[in-house]
């Protein structure tokens, strides 16, 4: 196959990239908004919903089948193809009698297709970029990866909190919610079906065609510092995997279990709007830095940038505002400092995933990424039920210690990421 005329990545990065965070979000975390409504417990969502990032973790099993087989342009599509047809599954459930168990298995069906989908569009990064562009359209990548996070637990629970109030039913609300989701995805798939260039893999994959599952994995296990970099890979959002999952149920809970009582629509209006603004202007930041100075400088920085607005959810647990102004500030200041934060992390995954394996490496690295955010994020429900709100979030401010340590201890040239002349 030829190469197409040349796409330029300002206009498929940002497509492809919400294609990525949409499904993730949803079945990651607006499940787990979707559930708190249906009455489920919180120690059931923390574990249930946790469990989901398995297909993550354990990607990099089928990663070599994506490089061995076919194209990334094929294997994202054929992805976001299915994944349509998962949220319907799950929107002609929700209404059932056993919703909770039929729900769980559409969403575990999502959760491998949108493991798959991630592992070939990120080769598709990797591949159709060039490294100075890969560094340079990391802020991009990860920006609209959040938009897409972001149109889902922000625009979608809108949407669904809207319904909730116009039908007065929630099973029926996330129901048409969920099909929404379904066309917003084809919708998705379409754009990138016709914006996506068709590329060759370089001869570095072409190579990885050639080589054994043995080969792709051990190549990874046998890198430079590879203990150490695990380590950074699963500790570094210690504090925010578990945060992410009890946050929204805090911000839903009735004030007199501990909560802020707000209801699904300003829950999401808070997330998708001054929310996004904050995280624009975070993620372009933090990938502008790095192209400029490299990941040395700007490591310790982002990582105080991710994890200390995480200490601002004591004070709202505490006091408990009235005003959801000050629930909104916190959430403007933590989307900032994630999005600015998340750019270190990126970065260093694409160092970690260097060399003739990329795609395959870089699956793995995301693998260690999702089990660092499924463990945690398993046991905060009952964490948060043992301790209570005020008391979980002072735990999930200790978790910033190992985290901070362990980004000060990492190994990696100072000046990857770096653009040059």
């Amino acid at each position: 196959m030829s190469k197409s005329p040349q796409r330029t990545p300002w206009v498929w990065i940002p497509s492809l990239y919400m294609s990525e965070g949409i499904p993730y979000i949803v079945i990651i975390v607006v499940s787990v908004i979707m559930y708190k409504k249906l009455g489920v417990s919180n120690s059931d969502i923390g574990l249930y919903t946790s469990l989901l990032y398995l297909p993550w973790v354990i990607k990099p099993i089928w990663s070599p089948i994506v490089d061995l087989f076919g194209t990334k342009r094929k294997w994202f599509l054929s992805m976001q193809l299915v994944l349509s047809l998962v949220f319907i599954g799950v929107g002609l459930t929700t209404s059932g009698s056993n919703f909770f168990f039929m729900t769980l298995a559409f969403f575990w069906m999502g959760a491998f297709a949108s493991a798959t989908n991630d592992i070939a569009s990120d080769g598709m990064y990797l591949i159709a970029l060039k490294p100075e562009q890969q560094s340079f359209f990391v802020g991009l990548r990860g920006t609209f990866y959040r938009i897409g996070m972001i149109t889902g637990q922000g625009l979608i629970v809108m949407v669904a909190g809207y319904l909730e109030t116009t039908l007065g039913d929630n099973n029926k609300a996330w129901s048409y919610t969920m099909i929404i989701v379904a066309l917003l995805m084809l919708t998705m798939t379409a754009i990138n079906f016709f914006s996506t260039p068709k590329v060759e893999e370089e001869s570095s994959e072409k190579t990885s065609r050639e080589a054994s599952f043995g080969k792709v994995f051990s190549t990874f296990f046998t890198k430079k510092n590879i203990g150490i970099s695990l380590a950074f890979v699963l500790l570094y959002r210690l504090g925010e995997s578990q945060l992410v999952k009890m946050a929204s149920p805090f911000l839903l809970e009735e004030r007199q279990t501990g909560g802020l009582g707000l209801s699904t629509s300003e829950v999401g209006f808070m997330y998708g709007t001054i929310g996004v603004i904050a995280l624009l202007l975070g993620g372009i930041l933090g990938g502008i830095a790095i192209s400029r100075h490299g990941l040395g400088k700007w490591m310790i920085p982002m990582a105080l940038s991710l994890n200390l607005p995480n200490l601002l959810y004591i004070a709202l647990a505490y006091f408990q505002p009235d005003n959801i102004f000050f629930a909104g500030t916190v959430v403007v200041i933590e989307q900032f400092g994630y999005g600015f934060g998340f750019a270190a992390y990126m970065i260093f995954l694409i160092y970690l995933a260097e060399g003739l394996f990329k795609t395959s490496h870089y699956a793995l690295a995301t693998g260690f990424m999702a089990l660092g955010m499924m463990l945690p994020g398993m046991l905060s429900g009952y964490i948060q039920e043992w301790l209570g709100y005020t008391g979980f979030f002072i735990w999930v401010g200790i978790a910033m210690i190992p985290a901070m340590a362990i980004a000060a201890s990492v190994k990696y040239p100072r000046e990857f990421g770096k653009k040059t002349d």
